[in-house]
């Protein structure tokens, strides 16, 4: 590690990977609760156990980001962080305020939150996604302030390059979309046009950004190919994640009361938006291929493609799947939503955040990598975490279709819940996925925390001499 001030993005790892444990809590006792309606009820109900799974998600990944950010611009920018004490500040400020937000929504019923928080000054709660009370807002709004100030800060002192200035226009683009969340017209077709800048604009626009330096920025360092190499193809992600996202919000404007000319724009450009997820897998695979040097890190190469090849499959062909107008007719809101939502989050954003760990954590503790022991074992949290989220979403894809076939396509369309006991065989089958998934999740964390600094050294020494010599033969 080059820099002191890089070590205070581990404190927001920690609390990315704490959060992410308690959203899969969250996302199974919801699993169960689809096949055993009253489980925990009504200590924790369904719309409840939602509401923290989403926000979690979201926040651990917010997390993430920051501590990826705080880690890369120092390297980046060959300057130490502006000021270590206000990204610690903003830390505690971000965790608190979010640990009194989700232990709001688990003991105090929503209608009184919004009561106690004022939203009657200016109604913000109740949508999807945005549930957060008012002042929670209000903070997340004065911690990203802080946040690219102090990243900002040390970006304008330090050296600038094509990694560092994309990601600070992802994070500025995060920061600015987010105020959005305090617009909520009166009127609904308004209220859900302004309401997808926020949810479409980050996930499919400015995160797109984020990720894809993030990546830039991994495969640099694990594969020794040339900035320049790295930063060309950087460049083409970003404008074509850009060029297809920004417009492909049309694809959530086709039945809300917008225009009908949404439905062409947004399938044409929503049809083009697995594009930049294959030119990230394409990149990813073509820079390990050209690698000038073995890392002794290995797990975080294979993070790193993963990442490029889930995210295409989650957010590319899933998305593809049911983005055309004709076809989101009848799969608009159904279980093959779901299924998209879940492998495109997991590949694109929650595998970007765990390559970067991966990397950083062993050089904050001082080792270029952990021990192979230690690798051996976050592999299979990969390979576990990996195809878990596979067959939750071939499971939710299957429910989607049965979902579609009994209630929207057919002439004699079958009640809600009568289709939802229809679909109970592969909701369970997607709770069990779940419990596997988790586990590889406490796989991933544990891998951490084995080996010694002694084993650590010994076998980034071996493989490091061991490219040694194949590059003098």
């Amino acid at each position: 590690m080059k820099y002191e001030s890089q070590k205070v993005a581990r404190l927001y790892f920690i609390a990315a990977l704490g959060l992410f444990v308690g959203q899969i809590l969250f996302g199974l006792i919801m699993g169960l609760q689809y096949v055993i309606g009253d489980f925990l009820f009504p200590a924790i109900p369904f719309n409840v156990a939602r509401m923290v799974h989403t926000n979690l998600l979201i926040v651990w990944l917010l997390f993430g980001f920051m501590g990826a950010a705080y880690f890369m611009i120092p390297e980046e920018s060959e300057t130490e962080l502006w000021s270590p004490k206000l990204a610690i500040v903003l830390f505690w400020v971000f965790l608190v305020a979010g640990a009194l937000t989700i232990l709001g929504y688990l003991l105090v019923p929503y209608a009184r939150l919004a009561e106690m928080t004022g939203n009657d000054i200016l109604p913000t709660m109740g949508r999807e996604f945005l549930e957060q009370p008012l002042i929670t807002k209000i903070g997340i709004v004065i911690v990203a302030l802080g946040f690219v100030f102090n990243v900002g800060m040390t970006v304008l002192r330090g050296r600038k390059t094509v990694i560092s200035t994309i990601l600070m226009i992802g994070l500025i683009g995060l920061a600015v979309m987010f105020l959005f969340s305090f617009y909520n017209p009166e009127n609904l077709v308004r209220d859900k046009f302004y309401w997808w800048w926020v949810v479409h604009l980050w996930v499919e626009g400015v995160w797109e950004l984020i990720l894809g330096s993030l990546l830039a920025f991994v495969l640099i360092k694990v594969t020794g190919v040339d900035r320049e190499v790295i930063e060309k193809w950087l460049y083409m992600i970003v404008a074509m994640a850009l060029i297809t996202g920004i417009l492909g919000t049309g694809h959530h404007y086709f039945w809300i009361g917008a225009p009908e000319y949404w439905q062409w724009l947004g399938s044409v450009f929503s049809a083009m938006e697995p594009i930049p997820f294959f030119m990230m897998t394409l990149f990813a695979f073509n820079m390990v291929n050209k690698r000038r040097r073995e890392h002794p890190n290995k797990a975080a190469v294979l993070w790193a493609m993963g990442t490029g090849v889930m995210a295409f499959l989650g957010a590319g062909v899933w998305g593809f799947l049911h983005t055309l107008a004709p076809i989101n007719y009848y799969t608009h809101g159904t279980q093959l939503t779901a299924a998209h939502g879940h492998m495109a989050f997991y590949g694109a954003y929650a595998m970007v955040v765990m390559c970067i760990i991966s990397y950083s954590m062993p050089l904050m503790r001082g080792r270029i990598a952990n021990s192979n022991k230690a690798q051996v074992a976050e592999m299979w949290g990969f390979w576990l975490m990996t195809v878990s989220m596979v067959f939750i979403t071939l499971f939710l894809t299957a429910a989607g279709v049965v979902q579609v076939w009994l209630q929207r396509y057919t002439e004699t369309p079958m009640p809600f819940m009568l289709v939802q006991d229809k679909m109970a065989v592969f909701f369970w089958m997607r709770e069990v996925a779940g419990v596997f998934f988790l586990g590889g999740l406490g796989v991933y964390i544990w891998s951490f925390f084995i080996g010694t600094d002694a084993d650590a050294a010994r076998d980034a020494a071996k493989v490091l001499a061991k490219a040694n010599t194949k590059e003098n033969a």
